[in-house]
């Protein structure tokens, strides 16, 4: 099975090859250390702990847990590889040179043996479920424990996975830790093939959330200085045909709430261009916050085209919607305006965290819509009644307190790992 797998990745990589390029020829930085993609120009490290996050969502995730790793093994090197340019701009805003940052090879065999040779992990530490048959072969051939942290894995892509079952089982038995986000995850990965004495429940490390403390005060700051004294509701981490549904909504608001402010963040850098064109065409009077102005009365989209500022935007914001809901994309984070108290709002493709989803609707910490309608109409009956808003958004802070702890339970993990490896 391993053969036919090497063999169907190597005649992927020349429509992989076509898709990076075309990628670079719109946004620069898909040409950033390219190489490394093929397992050519990786730093040389020893004694590193090695941390895998996708994307930005599980870069900020990891946060908590790179701190607590810092703290904890000081002796250690940190090493954080991302998938995206957007994660990796994330690694480099949260740590600084604190760590090092590459991209993961491709799951060529020859780039991965490549990574390996240069950067001689002592520990890898996966987030949430990036199966990738050759890199996890890769840490068990070479005795480097492998940890899956908050672990999750959808009925769906059980299914999935089953097909191929003969490879997965393989891949989950190179000594591999289960860090699962539940005990039906962890069942899953059993049925997969994982071993029952290495799969633990330790809860999902989203729950340890860090925001800076000071973070609501300067949301009310920038408040104040940017928006004055307007109801403001905020969509953030938003895609491609969910712009327009938003600003639909939006449309729709403003007959009710003349005054009303809507801070919109897309997801991915590279559309600013297109969102910002967008907002101009459906006629609303925009502000940019690369413009460094405040907005005046007639504003009525303040366009949020920075990286990094979504935290700000939360705090300076009455109310939340979380992009990539309204289309098929799966939903983004919760947590972090849950964290600080917003009322939430969601569309219904949440299948990235169904459980976290789950958990604030039942216990009414958030409103699921299906469209602009739905959208409006929520963000409506928030902004008419901000003392059933406050209690919304209070449930969504406690829901967010409650669950912590995901992240001491793997450290204690963790440590045996590294003393196992310091010992032999």
């Amino acid at each position: 099975m391993r053969v036919f797998y090497n063999l169907l990745i190597y005649l992927l990589q020349i429509p992989a090859m076509a898709y990076w390029f075309v990628r670079a020829l719109a946004n620069r930085s898909y040409r950033d250390r390219v190489g490394q993609r093929f397992g050519i120009g990786y730093p040389q490290l020893e004694k590193c702990i090695w941390i895998h996050a996708v994307s930005v969502g599980e870069v900020q995730a990891a946060v908590p847990l790179v701190r607590a790793i810092q703290k904890r093994f000081p002796d250690h090197h940190t090493l954080i590889t991302t998938v995206t340019p957007t994660g990796a701009a994330r690694v480099v805003a949260n740590f600084g040179d604190s760590v090092t940052h590459c991209y993961i090879p491709f799951e060529m065999p020859l780039a991965v043996d490549r990574f390996f040779a240069s950067v001689n992990p002592e520990l890898a530490l996966i987030m949430e479920t990036e199966i990738w048959p050759n890199l996890y072969q890769g840490c068990g051939i070479r005795d480097i424990p492998l940890v899956l942290v908050s672990a999750r894995i959808s009925p769906k892509s059980v299914d999935k996975y089953r097909k191929l079952l003969p490879l997965f089982r393989e891949t989950l038995s190179h000594g591999i830790i289960i860090a699962a986000q539940s005990e039906a995850d962890a069942e899953r990965f059993r049925s997969l093939g994982a071993s029952p004495v290495r799969t633990w429940v330790t809860g999902n490390i989203k729950f340890d959330i860090e925001l800076p403390p000071e973070l609501a005060d300067r949301g009310k700051e920038f408040r104040q200085s940017y928006f004055g004294e307007r109801p403001v509701w905020v969509a953030a981490s938003t895609h491609d045909q969910e712009e327009q549904q938003v600003l639909a909504a939006h449309r729709a608001l403003l007959e009710r709430f003349p005054d009303l402010l809507l801070v919109l963040v897309p997801r991915h850098p590279e559309r600013f261009p297109v969102v910002a064109d967008l907002i101009d065409k459906r006629g609303f009077d925009r502000v940019s916050r690369t413009e460094e102005r405040p907005c005046d009365p007639g504003t009525s989209v303040f366009f949020g085209d920075t990286m990094g500022e979504v935290p700000m935007f939360y705090a300076a914001s009455d109310l939340a919607f979380v992009g990539g809901s309204l289309v098929p994309i799966g939903g983004h984070n919760l947590l972090e305006p849950a964290a600080l108290g917003l009322p939430l709002v969601s569309g219904p493709h949440v299948y990235n965290a169904q459980e976290i989803s789950d958990l604030f609707i039942g216990l009414g910490a958030c409103h699921i819509v299906e469209d602009a309608a739905g959208l409006a109409a929520a963000v409506t009956e928030l902004l008419e009644d901000p003392a059933a808003a406050a209690e919304q958004g209070g449930r969504g802070r406690d829901i967010v307190q409650q669950n912590r702890g995901a992240l001491a339970r793997l450290l204690k993990l963790l440590e045996p790992l590294l003393e196992v490896r310091r010992d032999s």
